[in-house]
């Protein structure tokens, strides 16, 4: 950061100047600094840790008072509350492709549950998605993958959402896409133990 005296020659500025510089005020000293251009808030990566993180954090709530309980050592452990320690360990466990889990540690024991069925349903830029439960059913998420190009393998990386598994079919309505581009999806369920499910074959559909 640096200082500047009658900037631009003013008394005083603020803005950017030539797509380069930022003259701007703090503490009532004026100064001038490179124009930076925040990266992409929208990343694979960015975008499959909100997803999971926003599940964690709404499903938190209906836990038992017992599954919160249990997050208490490891709470301590990192000096954070149990809702804290619950989200930061399954967040850990997701950037190692895991599935999250509502108990520490997770057994990770369980049928795995069966690819589903899910049909989509074009609308104006946007496809739902019907996912009805396989032979095997989820008892916690489903997790949605997501490309524009067909033949893609699920990853860390192109996680969209994670979707809550209710009464078949759960309902998922995939918004702000492109008109006319097929998109391409997979997914698959998850235990309440960490335990991640078959994937299902690839679904496409294309917005209005």
């Amino acid at each position: 950061m640096v200082k500047v005296s009658a900037p631009a020659l003013s008394l005083d500025a603020s803005g950017s100047l030539g797509g380069s510089l930022v003259f701007a005020k703090w503490k009532g000293r004026n100064y001038v600094r490179t124009l930076v251009t925040p990266s992409n808030p929208k990343s694979g990566p960015q975008v499959s840790v909100r997803a999971m993180m926003r599940a964690l954090s709404q499903d938190w709530t209906n836990l038992s008072t017992g599954d919160k309980a249990d997050w208490q050592d490891r709470a301590d452990q990192l000096i954070a509350s149990t809702f804290n320690a619950f989200c930061s360990y399954n967040l850990s466990r997701w950037r190692h492709f895991k599935a999250p889990s509502k108990l520490d540690p997770a057994t990770e024991v369980g049928a795995a549950p069966s690819a589903p069925t899910t049909t989509p349903s074009n609308g104006v830029r946007e496809i739902q998605l019907s996912i009805a439960d396989g032979a095997t059913v989820p008892d916690w998420f489903w997790l949605i993958f997501r490309s524009t190009v067909t033949g893609f393998t699920p990853s860390f990386s192109n996680l969209v959402r994670v979707v809550k598994k209710t009464a078949t079919p759960t309902l998922y309505i995939d918004t702000g896409l492109i008109t006319g581009t097929p998109y391409y999806y997979r997914i698959k369920g998850t235990l309440a133990t960490g335990v991640s499910g078959t994937l299902e074959a690839e679904r496409t559909g294309t917005p209005t």
